[in-house]
């Protein structure tokens, strides 16, 4: 199973400047990137805070929401809600037939599927930007104390400044 991580981050580091902060800060460039990734995936996987600053749910994907509540996350088709670990969660998606998941945030999630060791590829964003302050990708260390290694596979920038990047976690 490809479980990746996807991610636009501010050329400061930060993916949001607080828990409210939609993502609609990003580029075209960016929208389309995901889009293309997150549908080919067919899920996606996301934690209350960050869906709450979405308008709707993502069409064409099954949205998979991390909440301690299921009654504050609007009911859709397309939508689940979980508190499943992420081991059980990949085991149960790959049962039900998906071979790529994509994990979209927000900090908690990404570091809780990050520390799972399920995570195989990275799909970074770097957006022509700067915060000053906000929210990191991570919320938490990430590999012990010598960190995550991890491999470019490739990047490519934009006439408009966007870098795309893609790693693999050794």
């Amino acid at each position: 199973m490809k479980v990746f991580i996807i991610a636009a981050l501010s050329a400061d580091g930060f993916i949001a400047k607080n828990a409210e902060h939609a993502a609609l800060w990003t580029s075209i460039d960016d929208k389309k990137h995901f889009v293309e990734l997150t549908k080919r995936a067919g899920v996606v996987v996301i934690g209350s805070t960050t869906f709450k600053t979405m308008p709707r749910p993502l069409a064409d994907r099954l949205n998979i929401v991390y909440s301690r509540n299921a009654e504050s996350i609007r009911p859709a088709d397309n939508v689940e809600v979980t508190q499943s670990t992420p081991e059980e969660l990949i085991t149960s998606l790959e049962a039900r037939g998906y071979s790529e998941v994509a994990i979209c945030g927000g900090s908690q999630i990404y570091t809780a599927f990050m520390k799972s060791g399920l995570v195989t590829s990275l799909y970074i964003t770097i957006e022509p930007i700067v915060f000053g302050q906000g929210i990191h990708l991570f919320n938490d260390i990430i590999g012990g104390d010598s960190g995550q290694k991890i491999k470019l596979i490739k990047s490519r920038s934009t006439e408009a400044g966007t870098i795309f990047i893609e790693y693999a976690i050794n």
